[in-house]
């Protein structure tokens, strides 16, 4: 693998910094966050809201919405929509498009069944997946993208293709921060945490994007199951959407949505065309961009 190139090793001052995270009660926190996050006390949305966009420099121009004090709450605003025609989509109906607004963690192949996480820490697809070797099996030789959504970004989740739901699955687990530095230093992140597998059918084989949750993520939802979490599960939860139960989705079309930063990965099969070589670690994405 040769696309780790521009991240750091984790340093004692990334280990030193990650670890209250291993302290503080993850879950507690983040329900509490939730919470306060859809919290309609007028003084209070409007101080929250206001610190966000002053903290992470919000592009609040490419909301539909820009007046600050129509949002009922800070976690309506965190989830705001964008201006029509803001996010072009692009065309092709084997191009695959970034999913979410970001910086892209990490890109590359998949390989021996494995995926980077940061320099020198790697973990497993079917780690990933919730332990599900046939699904992973798929993926062999395939290509991964992971891509971190900070406090700044859009926190809606679009289609990368047209594509038929197959399996959703929740898979329980630890709520650590996903930013860079707690990537470089937790081993197996994004295998740990807390998050909804999603697998879809295309025309050019099958995908997953993967919705990892992190601390004071206080919400993931999609648009066909609603709010997954809270409350919390200690069990694998899983659902087919066969016959009936089929749903599809157009490309560019909402899938879902985060309540403060998280990250989204996306795994493809080998059958699909290679991600354009101008995506690298640490790069901007926008939702739409083609990524084929």
């Amino acid at each position: 693998m040769n696309n780790n190139r521009k991240t750091k090793a984790a340093s004692w001052q990334d280990k030193l910094a990650t670890l209250p995270q291993y302290l503080i009660p993850q879950h507690l926190l983040s329900v509490t966050m939730h919470r306060l996050a859809n919290s309609k006390v007028a003084w209070f949305k409007k101080a929250f809201i206001h610190f966000i966009v002053a903290r992470y420099k919000v592009n609040v121009s490419e909301a539909a919405e820009t007046k600050l004090s129509t949002y009922s709450s800070f976690n309506a605003f965190f989830t705001r929509a964008l201006r029509e025609g803001i996010r072009p989509i692009a065309e092709g109906d084997n191009i695959m498009t970034s999913p979410v607004d970001g910086a892209i963690s990490q890109i590359g192949n998949i390989e021996s069944g494995r995926i980077i996480q940061a320099k020198g820490r790697d973990y497993s697809v079917v780690e990933l997946l919730g332990g599900d070797i046939a699904l992973a099996a798929q993926f062999e030789q395939g290509q991964f993208a992971t891509i971190y959504l900070s406090p700044k970004d859009y926190h809606r989740i679009h289609m990368p293709l047209d594509g038929k739901l197959k399996q959703m699955h929740y898979i329980p687990g630890k709520l650590f921060s996903v930013n860079p530095r707690t990537a470089r230093a937790v081993p197996e992140l994004f295998a740990s945490n807390e998050r909804v597998v999603t697998v879809f059918d295309t025309a050019q084989g099958s995908f997953v994007m993967v919705l990892v949750g992190a601390i004071f993520v206080g919400s993931m939802e999609t648009v066909w199951a609603g709010k997954i979490t809270p409350p919390y599960s200690r069990n694998v939860k899983t659902w087919d959407y066969e016959g009936k139960e089929a749903i599809s989705l157009d490309k560019g079309q909402e899938m879902g949505r985060f309540n403060m930063g998280s990250t989204v990965a996306l795994l493809v099969p080998k059958t699909m065309s290679s991600f354009n070589t101008d995506l690298v670690t640490g790069g901007e994405i926008k939702l739409g961009q083609a990524m084929m």
